[in-house]
């Protein structure tokens, strides 16, 4: 099939035809039979192409070469894997939740567990807790990461409003308010909130370098955690580097973000909400 950029392509592109007999844009092995029939387009390739066009320039550049199809169908796994897990009484596992995307002051996960210490890993506070997906999702890290010796240690998990709230006007009084968002999340607009993040370790920078961290970058895409804020990418997500942040979302959509946006799970999480919206 014909490859295409497709962080570029546009609907004109898609849908145009020439003189010759040509091959549909969707990639149709099914050729037009007459120089002036218009070739089929797949409405999602077109949406595909509104919506990617609404990206950032940054976003853009991230996504490879790759058919349009191809992409589609991994899309769909992703959502497929999503709408599985869905709760009618609670917010989607991918929902976008960051500096402009928001949840209230009222919004707390539903059938939150604690996480306290056990065989599997160990906690640094008594008051941890997950949302159910990501809880099970924890069980399956901890457990490979024990085969290969490795006993976890989780520090910060579900935080409250409230709780993120006092943190955040913490930090400002303590670095001022410039700096203080560069690293601490305004109240509503934290991945904690939502249940499905984990701070790792020592939450400082070196934790990365531990044999605890390095294990950690290696194996928990395999188990549907991301890293949320990566080295060099201050100007997509928000925030600095941390090493030690990793959100749950689903094995489907790590995959995902890794063949299609360069592992940078804000760029696939800014483009999911883009194609939910489109709809």
């Amino acid at each position: 099939m014909k490859k295409i950029f497709i962080a570029l392509f546009s609907i004109s592109l898609l849908c145009s035809c020439n003189e010759k007999t040509v091959a549909s844009s969707a990639g149709s092995s099914e050729k037009a039979k007459t120089k002036n029939e218009v070739p089929a387009v797949n409405p999602e390739i077109e949406k595909l192409a509104r919506v990617l066009s609404s990206m950032t320039d940054r976003c853009k550049e991230a996504i490879p070469n790759g058919n349009p199809e191809e992409f589609l169908s991994d899309l769909h796994k992703v959502l497929d894997s999503e709408k599985a897990l869905h709760r009618d009484d609670d917010l989607d596992i991918l929902f976008l939740i960051d500096k402009k995307h928001s949840v209230g002051s009222d919004y707390v996960p539903k059938d939150l567990i604690s996480v306290k210490n056990n065989n599997l890993w160990n906690v640094s506070r008594n008051d941890l807790s997950l949302r159910p997906e990501s809880y099970e999702a924890l069980e399956n890290l901890s457990r490979a990461a024990l085969e290969d010796g490795i006993k976890l240690m989780v520090s910060s998990t579900y935080r409250s409003y409230s709780y993120q709230d006092k943190l955040f006007n913490r930090y400002v009084a303590q670095d001022g308010l410039e700096l203080a968002e560069r690293y601490s999340a305004r109240p509503g607009t934290s991945q904690h909130q939502l249940g499905m993040a984990i701070d790792f370790g020592s939450i400082t920078d070196d934790w990365g370098d531990t044999k605890m961290g390095k294990w950690v970058y290696d194996h928990a895409a395999d188990y549907g955690w991301s890293l949320s804020f990566p080295r060099g990418y201050e100007d997509v997500t928000g925030y600095m580097w941390e090493c030690w942040h990793f959100r749950y979302i689903g094995k489907e959509a790590c995959l995902f973000q890794k063949k299609w946006f360069s592992n940078v799970q804000q760029f696939m999480l800014e483009f999911l909400h883009a194609w939910k919206q489109a709809d």
